[in-house]
């Protein structure tokens, strides 16, 4: 089976984990800024589509080169053999994006990587007329960052955060990617309670009873490279076997989240729903200073409100004071907080074990980690 240059797209400060995760799917791979490359066939991208919960995509990279005149673009980019992938029949826009390089017009980019493409394709189908392009769609890119230009082709389509699930949302929506590595940056596993006190629609518990019974992230959901020739239909009835077999549906979980909202409360159990995770977890209507529990080891993982704007900041540093009282008391539980402020760790009252820098899309914040006491070691 032809192997394939492929490359994982991930958020900044994720990267680690989308490595970890591909490597988890037994590839080998080398970490960049905001992406993970490793080499693997048909099997690998549609396995990659399927599992890697925190990646943003993944893309077949089809050359890269550096390019200093159109010229240079134009016969780089028709060097490529495009035969191998796109078939005569295929629909292929081009979109680009271009940072520090000679090559600034995008839109001159995208014309030139067309019109290469369709004179290297003319040549290989030998073909007097225009290309049709009602076939399969390969949606195909040119980034060019200080002259050196990527060529890629997406085979996910939406972009992988788009689970299936979502029925709505609320006003600033936590990606399910990032949801997923918060949850995957804490000691929790599928045995301990775990509660996000902020749950807004849901995100956080949902992707959480989704690692928690090891459900393929993308099982409910389709991809643009089904349409492919590349990617025969039974290895994409292979993977969605192989993620059948490995779901642990009657793994129990103890999931709750919370939100202060009604409306959201009701939105983020439609979401749940949705996934097929209804039954697993407990949604309710409440303040984060109310919540109490008995429970022991267990983890809070919330994405609370930011006060990003203007007269909301000193009730949501309010918030977090008595969210600090109120989690005191809880020295077996690991506590995880994303939020931009940065007086966080002073207003809440006791400094992080360990914070972290992550995007909230364009928003900039820290993952502030509170370690609880491990549970005592039980001799076998």
């Amino acid at each position: 089976m032809k192997n394939f240059d492929l490359i994982a797209t991930s958020a900044m400060g994720l990267e680690a984990i989308v490595a970890k995760e591909v490597r988890d799917l037994g590839y080998e791979c080398e970490v960049e800024n905001g992406k993970i490359t490793y080499k693997g066939d048909a099997l690998a991208i549609a396995r990659s589509n399927m599992w890697l919960r925190t990646a943003d995509r993944v893309k077949i990279k089809v050359g890269e080169f550096k390019a200093y005149t159109f010229d240079e673009l134009f016969e780089k980019t028709k060097a490529l053999p495009w035969e191998q992938l796109l078939p005569e029949d295929a629909e292929f826009p081009v979109s680009g994006k271009s940072v520090k390089s000679k090559l600034f017009s995008v839109s001159d980019c995208q014309a030139i990587v067309k019109k290469a493409i369709v004179e290297r394709l003319r040549t290989q189908y030998k073909k007097t007329t225009w290309f049709e392009e009602n076939g399969p769609l390969f949606k195909i890119e040119v980034a060019l960052l200080k002259d050196v230009v990527t060529l890629t082709i997406d085979t996910s389509g939406s972009g992988l955060h788009k689970r299936g699930y979502r029925t709505d949302q609320g006003e600033a929506p936590l990606k399910e990617t990032l949801a997923a590595a918060l949850i995957m940056l804490t000691n929790w596993t599928p045995d301990k309670p775990f509660v996000d006190p902020f749950c807004g629609s849901g995100t956080i518990p949902i992707e959480a009873a989704l690692i928690g019974q090891n459900i393929a992230p993308g099982f409910n959901r389709e991809f643009v490279s089904e349409g492919w020739n590349l990617i025969t239909e039974s290895i994409w009835d292979d993977v969605r076997a192989e993620a059948e077999d490995l779901a642990k549906y009657d793994q129990p979980l103890d999931i709750s989240g919370m939100d202060i909202d009604h409306r959201m409360v009701k939105i983020a159990e439609e979401n749940a729903f949705e996934a097929g995770l209804g039954d697993l977890i407990n949604f309710k209507q409440m303040r984060v200073q109310d919540f109490t529990t008995r429970k022991e080891y267990g983890v809070i993982v919330g994405n609370p409100p930011y006060g990003e704007r203007l007269g909301e900041k000193k009730a949501v540093e309010e918030m977090y004071k008595e969210m600090g009282r109120t989690f005191s008391p809880l020295d077996t539980w690991s506590i995880y907080m994303l939020t931009s402020n940065e007086e966080f760790e002073q207003i809440y009252g006791k400094p992080a074990t360990k914070k972290r820098k992550l995007f909230n899309g364009f928003i900039r914040t820290d993952y502030y980690q509170y370690w609880g006491k491990r549970p005592p070691r039980v001799d076998k």
